[in-house]
């Protein structure tokens, strides 16, 4: 039954909004039209900072530098409880979420998901968000250029998901 709806539920929804569009007199095919047309440019308009976004990425893990910064850290992360094995993800989590999803699989084969360096690191890669690549692309759709605070507020919430990930681990570990 589930998997039915499942199949239906979006062509249910788009042909509603049409048949909600024609009702209150709206050129449903028109509107669709210019908003397929705006879709589009903004696509355009935030390729290069995604490309330049990507290509950061890339040199950054293949340089080594995410080694080297995770090996710095190391320190500081085991003061918190952080294990030193989630350092790359929480260094990689605000630029790449794919690679943190990888990152974070990898944790999970390795350690397992109920060892407490799997569940740190399933609840710091759901609880944080790709910070550089929303940046990128909201700020980028709307050619916005001034990030004074957007990035700055933004890493310090990614801060706070690595240590109340630690925390919350802890906390729900000793309740159980």
């Amino acid at each position: 039954m589930m998997a039915a709806i499942n199949h239906f539920i979006v062509p249910v929804i788009i042909g509603g909004i049409f048949l909600y569009g024609i009702y209150r007199g709206v050129n449903t095919f028109d509107a669709f039209l210019a908003g397929a047309k705006e879709g589009l440019s903004t696509v355009v308009s935030i390729t290069p900072a995604l490309i330049c976004l990507l290509t950061a990425v890339a040199m950054f893990k293949a340089s080594g530098a995410l080694d080297v910064l995770s090996w710095g850290l190391g320190p500081l992360a085991e003061g918190l409880g952080l294990p030193r094995e989630v350092i790359p993800l929480a260094l990689l989590r605000p630029i790449s979420g794919s690679g943190a999803s990888a990152y974070t699989l990898s944790l999970l084969e390795r350690f397992g998901p109920d060892s407490p360096t799997g569940q740190i690191a399933s609840v710091l890669a759901s609880s944080t968000e790709t910070t550089f690549y929303a940046v990128t692309v909201y700020f980028g759709a709307c050619q916005c250029k001034k990030l004074r605070y957007t990035v700055p507020a933004a890493l310090l919430g990614d801060i706070t998901a690595v240590v109340l990930s630690v925390l919350t681990v802890d906390w729900f570990g000793s309740v159980s």
